[in-house]
Order: structure tokens, then C-alpha cells, then sequence
């Protein structure tokens, strides 16, 4: 039996026996890490690699480490980063200054065995994005964004670790938080080409991406995008994106129904797999049997997805901090 249609995480610091149990069993694509789960840098090393050991494989083990809100490694132990957008301001729109962060986060998860951050965000900042977006984006104008994403990419290859593009096609016109309602959104399809999408065209070719719980009323009236097969369509050939898609968080309340509907739905609209982030334990094992092995298509994605080893680029670490800084005060 191939490798499960889902990624999840687990409660805590340590992996339970349950836990270790039921992963052996369902054997996740992969593994995600929240704040829950970290303490010190060998509680995460041993953390990691219990949920290998768990599936016997080195199965991808992701985190969102943006910088600002959205940071699950920080101070005392990790550094602690700007917003995405209030770094973007403060260095004038600095391509280096953007690389260096992504390089200097990456060797930080790298050095943990974390190897996919779940970055860069290419929403389109709009006037009234709700705040919960607003400043973990990179610009208002595809024009800003490219470089700046360009540079996050490039910054995480050259510490071994892979991206993960989000969120397909667009959450910036979201003007409600979908981690508590489905933002919906009547901007025509024309519209939306024009704008929002245009961040993710040169792009299309990333190795994953995750999808936005957004609805536009121009490409499904009822479903969400991570939901709906229009909406999926529309990412696999409107922008052309070929990667592995994961959903985003299922958790999340802008879906309805419980964690094993919202899986369903959105394998049958054509995603790759679902992302489960809360680490219930009886929520996975409802995703678990929910989602079953991948399919061949997705399989072959998700193999594609882990195919390039990634080293680090060998670098004198605090020269590169040492720059960032100096780029940080304006210097």
C-alpha cells in the first residue's frame, strides 16, 4: 500500500505511543510542526526523527516559518523575524536583504531535520485584506512580489530546504479570517486573471503549493476553492501549476463539516493530499481513513516533489547574518 493522501502533526513535544501507532498504520506523506511541538533544539532533532522512524522513511517534515505572527521557532533559542511585508518596507523592497532571511531560517531548519517551509505567500495584498494577511504578504504589485519570492525560494534551496507556493490562486481579497469563516469574494474572473493570479504564473512550476479556502462566486458560487473542482481546474490550467497541491489547514473553520468530510471533499475536488494541523488524535484517525493511499498521478507528484537532494550551499553563516543586519538598519 502506497503512502497516505494527507499530512498531520501530533500533540505535543514527544511523540505518544498512539501517536507512533497510528502513523505506522496510516503511513502520512508527511509531517507538519507547530509551536506545540517545540521546545529545545534536541527535543525537536529527537522529535523528527521519531516521526520518521514512525513510517520508515524519511518522510518530509514541513513548518510555517515565516517570520512575524506566523514563526513556531523563535526567541529565546530561534531569532526572531519581521513580518514578511514590514521587512519588505523597512529595506526598501531588498532582494538581498529577503534572500539572506530565507537563508539564515532555513539553516536554522535545516540544522533540525525540518526540511519544507511553507513559504512564500504570493497573495496579492489588497487595501482591504483583513489583517490576519496583511503583513505576511510581499507587495501589492506582481512586479514586487516576484523578486522577493524568487529570493525566498532561492534562500531556502541554498540551506536544504524545499518551499511550498501559497496560497493558490489568491487569499488577498479575503476581508474575513479564514481560520474562522469562509471568506467569499465577487470579483469577476476576468479581474482576478488580471491581478491576484498573476503572482503565481512564473511559479507554476514549483514542486508544491497549497491551496487558498477562499470562495470567488466568479469560478464556484458554492464551493471554496480547495473544495471545488472548478476552482482546482482553474489552478492546474489557468496558472498551469503541475506540483504536488496540498490543501491548507482543514482545521480551519472557513470549511464545513467534520475533518473527515473536509478531507473528502477535497480529494474528490482534486487535491493531492490534505493538510491536518491541530494534532487531535481522533480527528487524524478520521482523516486517516478518510484519505487512503494517493492516487498514481499524485504519487507520482509527491515523488517528484522529494526527487532533487538538497545540501546546503556552504556559507560563513554569521558573515551572512552580519550583512542582513546591516541591510535591516538601512545601511
Amino acid at each position: 500500500m502506497g503512502q497516505s493522501a494527507f499530512i498531520t502533526g501530533c500533540a505535543g513535544p514527544g511523540l505518544g505511543p498512539d501517536e507512533a501507532s497510528l502513523f505506522r498504520e496510516a503511513d502520512p506523506w508527511g509531517f507538519i510542526l507547530f509551536a506545540r511541538n517545540i521546545e529545545t533544539p534536541d527535543q525537536v532533532r529527537r522529535l523528527v526523527g521519531d516521526l520518521r522512524d514512525a513510517v520508515g522513511r524519511k518522510a518530509p517534515v514541513l513548518i510555517d516559518q515565516e517570520g512575524g505572527r506566523v514563526q513556531r521557532l523563535g526567541p529565546p533559542v530561534w531569532r526572531q523575524y519581521l513580518p514578511a511585508l514590514d521587512q519588505v518596507q523597512q529595506t526598501g523592497g531588498s532582494i538581498r536583504a529577503m534572500y539572506l532571511r530565507q537563508r539564515l531560517i532555513s539553516q536554522e531548519l535545516f540544522d533540525l531535520g525540518i526540511d519544507v517551509n511553507c513559504v512564500p505567500c504570493l497573495d496579492l495584498l489588497m487595501e482591504d485584506a483583513h489583517p490576519v494577511m496583511a503583513n505576511r504578504l510581499l507587495g501589492r504589485d506582481e512586479s514586487e512580489i516576484i523578486p522577493l519570492a524568487r529570493a525566498i525560494i532561492d534562500g531556502g534551496r541554498d540551506g536544504g530546504v524545499r518551499s511550498v507556493i501559497k496560497h493558490l490562486p489568491g487569499y488577498g481579497r479575503a476581508t474575513v479570517d479564514s481560520h474562522k469563516d469562509l471568506p467569499r469574494v465577487d470579483t469577476p474572473l476576468s479581474l482576478l486573471k488580471e491581478t491576484d493570479f498573476q503572482p503565481f504564473l512564473p511559479f507554476a512550476d514549483e514542486a508544491m503549493g497549497m491551496t487558498a479556502h477562499i470562495l470567488f462566486t466568479d469560478v464556484d458560487a458554492e464551493r471554496p476553492v480547495t473544495q471545488s473542482q472548478a476552482g482546482i481546474r482553474l489552478i492546474r490550467e489557468e496558472i498551469g501549476f503541475g506540483g504536488l497541491l496540498m490543501t491548507d489547514d482543514i482545521s480551519m473553520e472557513a470549511l464545513s463539516g467534520d475533518v473527515a468530510e473536509r478531507a473528502r471533499r477535497s480529494l474528490e475536488a482534486g487535491c493531492d493530499m490534505a493538510l491536518h494541523c491541530n494534532g487531535a488524535f481522533g480527528e487524524i484517525e478520521m482523516v486517516a481513513a478518510t484519505c487512503g493511499p494517493m492516487g498514481a498521478e499524485a504519487q507520482q507528484r509527491a515523488d517528484a516533489a522529494l526527487a532533487e537532494p538538497l545540501v546546503p550551499v556552504e556559507d560563513d553563516i554569521p558573515a551572512l547574518l552580519a550583512e542582513y543586519e546591516m541591510l535591516l538598519k538601512g545601511v
